[in-house]
């Protein structure tokens, strides 16, 4: 197991306000009935709920793309998977291996929007990549033994490489699990945002404490 230490350093407000608008669209505000309705797959030892997308027959086959998963997931007051710690990154792990799944979305991103010119997120392919559900910065991407980048990608780089912009497409800004992709292990990857795939979602403290708050006499 790979250990790793996320950087315990809050996104400031600053990027909370531009995370909720990207180039594709906007993030969805939580919709009270789906809370309520929200169906759990697994939990973790401490409680929290997971939702696997390729586990619900509605869902089975269907992939999306980066915004597409998140709001998904935020609509049922969750949101898509932050691996955070070495634990939580080795037990989703456990599941898209046990499950046989190619790969999965996460809620990480490369910072790219207003804002994200902060000396302290330069260079943004090192220091500018964050878990968007929880607004925490990941370990700068030199730093090899933190968090769980691939050694290889599409043109035999570490990642992030920013592959697909290197051949004249688009930016890979957002950061996808990849399971054996490249015959690398199940590792994280950076890949273009319209990319679509499977995803995680897990519930999401802000937004259960925000609908129950508001809807007092819903049971969430």
């Amino acid at each position: 197991m790979k250990a790793f230490i996320i950087a315990g350093v809050c996104v400031l407000s600053v990027l909370s306000l531009g995370s909720a608008q990207f180039q594709n669209g906007r993030l969805e505000p939580p919709n009270p009935q789906l809370c309520a309705q929200r169906v759990i797959h697994e939990k973790t030892p401490d409680g929290k709920g997971y939702f696997f997308s390729w586990r619900d027959p509605q869902l089975k086959g269907v992939e999306e793309d980066w915004l597409t998963a998140r709001n998904y997931c935020r609509r049922r007051c969750m949101d898509s998977v932050s691996l955070e710690t070495s634990l939580e990154n080795e037990w989703i792990k456990q599941y898209v291996v046990r499950e046989n799944v190619k790969y999965i979305w996460t809620s990480g991103r490369l910072c790219d929007f207003k804002g994200c010119d902060r000396p302290d997120l330069q260079p943004t392919n090192v220091n500018g990549w964050f878990w968007t559900a929880t607004l925490q910065k990941l370990a700068p991407t030199t730093e090899r033994n933190q968090g769980d980048w691939s050694p290889t990608g599409g043109i035999g780089l570490p990642q992030p490489d920013n592959r697909e912009y290197k051949q004249n497409g688009a930016p890979e800004n957002c950061l996808a699990l990849l399971n054996q992709f490249y015959n690398d292990g199940v590792n994280w990857h950076d890949v273009a945002c319209h990319h679509k795939k499977s995803f995680v979602c897990e519930e999401n403290d802000a937004l259960l404490k925000y609908v129950r708050y508001t809807n007092p006499n819903l049971r969430i």
